[in-house]
């Protein structure tokens, strides 16, 4: 996974996040919206066809709070979250 940021002002950050697709960035996203200083968070991937970016472009933006801190933050959350599902997982076999 690389990731690029495109452009990064006190509480909106833009940054590509090459190699993810739909899945990843669904679940990275809805990890973003429970955190109470994200605002908004969304991703923008053009097929390759339309002649647009072909790498997922995440925009973040807070309430305050640093964009990169929440990033983090969403971050930890998708891995926590991945570890309760692998316990639950291996427990249910």
């Amino acid at each position: 996974m690389d990731l690029r940021v495109i452009e990064q002002q006190d509480t909106e950050l833009t940054i590509e996040i090459a190699g993810e697709d739909h899945t990843f960035m669904n679940v990275l996203k809805g990890a973003l919206l429970e955190l109470d200083d994200v605002a908004a968070a969304t991703y923008d991937q053009n097929p390759e066809q339309s002649g647009g970016q072909t790498e997922p472009v995440l925009t973040l933006k807070t309430e305050g709070a640093k964009p990169l801190d929440c990033l983090e933050q969403g971050a930890t959350l998708v891995d926590e979250q991945m570890n309760e599902f692998r316990t639950a997982f291996e427990n249910a076999r």
